[in-house]
């Protein structure tokens, strides 16, 4: 069963969800407002129709957020998400169903069908994910770029020093995760388990490496679990091992692997489609690939030279927030 939803926002931040009638499938939970694709019909017209029926709105604009594949005991749904970006209207419940306006962080009060587990995560992410790259600056000066990085907005960091020995690297990580744990941002160690652990860290970042290394989640719910994909093979199990997103890559052409040959948007989103949860571009990305990688079905992009190489780290930033 081919279905729409939409994320609909207010000035606030606010996020709009809507009770399942008791007779329905999923009957009495939270969800995302939308419905189910007519044949013939694209997801975008679906969207506009839904919405429309539903709460009264009319979208202007949206771009894809995630599309998720899950199967209930009783059937399978194919489930296109979409965040509203602009639209015109009062929304209201003009079903007569109960609507609410909700701030991000009290999502997890609500009981949601499984199949939004994947975009209560989304939802949690922000656009930009931040490699760091103390190798190139020096681990004194880096922490100056971070610091101004997390005061400009940043909120997802990925420690990622392969150049440092395992103790070195655990020293390095508590400087960084104090640093951004004042700045309310999260960091994920691309490291093993225990040394996330033993650092107070935010969750880990798993290489293609470390992804083969598993068979089940390494982490709790507690903790984010994040994984480098470069194929439908990678892709896949990362989606099997329960992980809460992927960086996909090369999207370009990269000094650091000149002889990979880049996805390319189209191969990308492809890519995207199948994942069924939130999805960074990574490779050669600079703040004005954003419109494409959202197109593509992107939750935003992972930047390494391309953030810490500008003159200005910070405006790249602040132009992604």
């Amino acid at each position: 069963m081919a279905v729409v939803a939409g994320v609909v926002t207010d000035a606030d931040g606010r996020v709009l969800i809507a009770r399942r009638s008791a007779g329905s499938h999923q009957g009495g939970k939270w969800e995302f407002p939308g419905g189910k694709k007519q044949p013939g019909e694209s997801a975008f017209d679906a969207l506009v129709r839904e919405l429309m029926e539903e709460l009264g709105i009319a979208v202007d604009t949206a771009h894809p957020l995630v599309s998720i594949r899950h199967a209930y005991p009783d059937r399978t749904v194919q489930l296109e998400v979409w965040r509203v970006d602009r639209y015109h209207g009062i929304a209201h419940g003009r079903e007569g169903q109960p609507v609410l306006w909700v701030a991000v962080e009290d999502l997890d009060g609500f009981e949601f069908p499984l199949a939004d587990r994947p975009v209560l995560r989304a939802l949690r992410l922000p656009v930009l994910y931040l490699l760091t790259d103390s190798r190139r600056f020096g681990p004194e000066v880096f922490l100056r770029h971070l610091e101004r990085v997390l005061l400009a907005g940043a909120r997802l960091i990925q420690l990622r020093e392969p150049h440092l020995s395992p103790q070195d690297f655990r020293a390095y990580a508590l400087e960084v995760i104090a640093l951004c744990h004042r700045h309310q941002a999260r960091v994920l160690l691309n490291a093993p388990v225990e040394c996330v652990l033993e650092c107070g860290a935010d969750g880990i970042h798993l290489n293609s490496r470390r992804l083969e290394q598993f068979e089940t989640r390494p982490l709790d719910d507690r903790y984010w679990v994040a994984a480098s994909c470069h194929d439908s093979v990678q892709v896949e199990r990362a989606r099997q091992l329960g992980a809460d997103f992927i960086v996909l890559s090369p999207v370009h052409p990269t000094q650091s692997h000149p002889l990979t040959v880049p996805l390319g948007w189209d191969r990308f989103g492809a890519l995207c489609a199948a994942a069924g949860l939130p999805v960074y571009a990574l490779g050669g990305m600079r703040m004005e690939d954003l419109g494409s990688a959202r197109r593509a079905g992107a939750q935003g992009i992972a930047m390494l030279s391309g953030v810490w190489s500008a003159a200005v780290p910070e405006s790249v930033v602040a132009s992604l927030a």
